[in-house]
């Protein structure tokens, strides 16, 4: 017999309440409770990054982290990032522009990873957002223009007249 709670949390703005089992994990409640298929599932270990949402800001492996443990908290998954009224944001535009995505497996975890990043650190050096994305695996594009993206889209959303 396994018994469910309901866990109340924030998805991409809207409030949300999902009645997860105890061992269903964020992933699973994001793509199949709420139909957020962007957040892929590639190792169901923790070591692709192909799942990571932002939770209250900080980058988390959705596939470690039970749903349970959102209760209460924000989630911003790939789908939250633009909007209808808004467009794509700023990383995903570079991720475009800079032809940071090949068959796009990954390319959600990675942008939401360079999304934290810059909200950390907005000029960060090459080797910063090597660093940053190092827990996010690409099989396709070399990850040089994954850089570059997350570089031209550091530029574009750098606070006018200086330094930060």
């Amino acid at each position: 017999m396994t018994s469910e709670r309901q866990v109340r949390l924030r998805v991409n703005g809207s409030d949300r309440v999902c009645s997860v089992t105890p061992r269903t994990t964020l992933a699973d409640l994001l793509r199949d409770s709420l139909g957020l298929t962007g957040v892929h599932l590639g190792c169901e270990q923790g070591a692709c990054g192909a799942c990571t949402v932002l939770v209250d800001g900080q980058s988390v492996r959705s596939c470690l982290m039970l749903g349970v443990q959102a209760d209460g908290r924000s989630v911003v998954t790939i789908e939250g990032l633009g909007g209808a009224d808004e467009g794509l944001h700023p990383v995903q535009q570079a991720f475009s522009a800079a032809h940071g995505l090949q068959c796009g497996f990954c390319t959600p975890g990675m942008i939401l990873s360079a999304v934290e990043l810059l909200a950390d650190s907005p000029a960060p050096t090459p080797s910063q957002i090597r660093e940053a994305l190092s827990g996010n695996l690409c099989r396709c594009t070399g990850y040089q223009n994954i850089i570059a993206a997350v570089t031209n889209a550091a530029a574009v959303m750098a606070p006018e007249g200086g330094d930060g």
